[in-house]
């Protein structure tokens, strides 16, 4: 039973690797006696990486995330309940009550230990969750975390209770489990290789002793932080043609860290209008189902595939081919695999991507040379060069969040192995987020004027493959198009259908188009959230919406599943899976009149 503190960049990714390694080697566990949960997918990804190329007896151990994990076990114990269109914070409900009522005793029956990554971030549900995971079972576990890097207390909306949840998991653990618990601090940073790297460091102590001691006011420390990143090179204009060589050039990885994602999304829309590539980091729920596995299913008319039959599609479709097909295949058996057999079951692929149970190693989203990334999404994750937005001065009337503001902007400073600039703070004056839809959204100078919305992963409507509602196109060469001819980072546009909604509470339907050729629909939701961004008051009812939504970008082509009856109608086989465009940023409102606007 081990609390390890880690400082920023002491090595604490190696150091999991290692005890793990250890657990297999010295304590003889196997892979499925050994649970490893963590924050993000990103997080995911970096520890998996670090074992494959220095891990020998854990490279079959899985890495998940929190949510990912409940969803899995739920679905384990308690399948009948559609826990894949539930929220997120009511699959961990659903999941520690599982546990507490002994539902998880079977499926668990052999667990003999957990490893934790960046418990200091473990608040409300999710701490209860791991409480209560480590009550019921007698297990041993390694847990790892830096009070100086807790960030994640906004979970928690009353400032009170959110105060009292700092370091609240790390006092469970010694008043649970006293003197059997072994407390070790890493304190040598490994990360930063140069003085501009180490600007923040000073100041972790610090932090750490506050967060252990659940002081709130934090308000000087932020603005020595603030005065140290000061200190660091300051870059110029993403428009300067200075500033875009550098960024074009540089063989190293870099980052771009903003205070929230509305200046994140500011930051990737002037990115995308100067040409440079970059990914805008999402958050860890919001996951892509790669477009090879679809061709899984175009391309094997039997229930079942072999281990033969997908290596040789995993060479052509599949990231680093046959390299990564052990990876990728082991993965999608542990959701699909045949009973008894040794060949993926693809209804059970099917049931596993409609409800969002794909191990993470499948659904990581792509490397890139250049991240665009809030301060919070970049938690756990380094890189040679970061760009840090300066957040602005810290207001005494936000006195209750100033503990967290400071821990947030440390985690930002000191994400560098060797290059730590800044940029001067980003004007988002117009940009702000709607409560009700939980978009961004761009605002006019009036109060009633609404400029533009935040896209997300959802607004895609994959129910039906594109080219079978609202516009009349062939499915089967439309998904060969989707596949060639439309690249991430290409620019669409949401063009209304016509100019009054039909649907209650709705807008009317959006195209979706490329190069003026439409490539799908906006979804449901879509529609309901523009209507609500739209609606100034409950008692307004918009009547006039954008005739075209511009500045959104391709962010993948995914596979999607929708109807079975929908694709076999279409001609794409009859279990209702297909790709469709995933599409992303902060879209402009031109109301321009239109056919049938007055």
């Amino acid at each position: 039973m081990t609390l390890v503190t880690a400082a920023a960049g002491a090595g604490k990714t190696h150091t999991l690797v290692r005890r793990l390694e250890r657990l297999m080697e010295s304590e003889v566990l196997g892979a499925h006696e050994v649970l490893v949960l963590t924050f993000s997918r990103s997080a995911v990804r970096e520890l998996q990486n670090r074992i494959a190329r220095h891990g020998e007896a854990a490279r079959h151990v899985r890495t998940q995330t929190f949510d990912s994990w409940a969803l899995d076990l739920l679905m384990r114990v308690d399948a009948g309940q559609d826990w894949a269109n539930r929220s997120f914070e009511d699959r961990i409900r659903g999941a520690c009550s599982a546990i507490e009522d002994g539902l998880a005793d079977e499926p668990y029956e052999e667990l003999r230990h957990v490893v934790i990554d960046e418990v200091q971030d473990l608040v409300a549900e999710r701490r209860e969750l791991v409480e209560t995971l480590l009550e019921r079972f007698d297990c041993g576990f390694t847990v790892v975390g830096d009070p100086a890097q807790a960030i994640y207390g906004f979970q928690v909306e009353d400032p009170k209770e959110r105060a009292a949840e700092t370091n609240r998991f790390s006092d469970w653990l010694r008043a649970t489990f006293g003197e059997d618990l072994i407390e070790l601090r890493l304190t040598e940073n490994f990360r930063a290789g140069t003085e501009e790297a180490r600007l923040a460091l000073p100041y972790g102590p610090v932090l750490r002793g506050r967060a252990e001691q659940g002081r709130r006011g934090d308000g000087g420390v932020y603005e020595d932080l603030r005065a140290a990143l000061r200190d660091a090179l300051i870059v110029g204009d993403l428009g300067d043609e200075h500033m875009r060589d550098t960024l074009a050039s540089y063989e190293g990885s870099t980052a771009i860290l903003c205070r929230d994602n509305g200046q994140a999304l500011l930051v990737s829309e002037q990115l995308h209008t100067i040409g440079i590539a970059h990914r805008l980091q999402h958050a860890a729920q919001d996951r892509i189902v790669p477009s090879w596995l679809a061709d899984l299913f175009r391309g094997v008319r039997e229930k079942t595939l072999t281990r033969e039959t997908f290596d040789a599609m995993a060479a052509e479709q599949a990231p680093d081919g046959l390299k990564a097909a052990g990876v990728l295949w082991s993965a999608l058996r542990r959701v699909a695999a045949s009973p008894g057999r040794r060949t993926l079951d693809l209804d059970r692929l099917v049931t596993a991507i409609a409800t969002d149970r794909l191990p993470d190693e499948i659904t990581a989203a792509p490397s890139s040379p250049l991240i665009v990334s809030s301060f919070h999404r970049a938690k756990g994750l380094e890189f040679d060069r970061v760009i840090v937005v300066d957040p602005g001065p810290f207001t005494p009337d936000r006195e209750e969040e100033a503990a967290e503001e400071s821990r947030i902007l440390y985690v930002a400073m000191t994400r560098a192995r060797s290059e730590l600039l800044r940029m001067d703070t980003i004007n988002r004056w117009n940009v702000r987020r709607d409560q009700r839809t939980r978009r961004w959204v761009r605002y006019g100078r009036r109060a009633w004027q609404r400029l533009g919305l935040e896209m997300t992963g959802a607004d895609v409507h994959g129910d039906h493959p594109a080219g079978a509602v609202e516009f009349a196109a062939d499915p089967l060469e439309l998904q060969e198009h989707l596949l060639t001819k439309v690249s991430v980072a290409d620019q669409v546009v949401l063009r209304r259908l016509y100019a009054d909604s039909l649907e209650q509470e709705q807008s009317p339907p959006y195209l979706i188009l490329h190069d003026d050729r439409p490539i799908g629909v906006a979804s449901e939701r879509f529609r309901r959230d523009l209507y609500r961004v739209l609606q100034q008051s409950k008692r307004f009812v918009p009547r006039r919406f954008p005739y075209e939504i511009t500045g959104v970008r391709i962010e993948a082509i995914e596979t999607v599943v929708g109807s079975r009856a929908a694709g076999t109608i279409a001609g794409l086989g009859d279990r209702g899976v297909w790709v469709a465009p995933r599409v992303g940023g902060l879209g402009r409102f031109d109301y321009g009149a239109g056919k049938g606007d007055e």
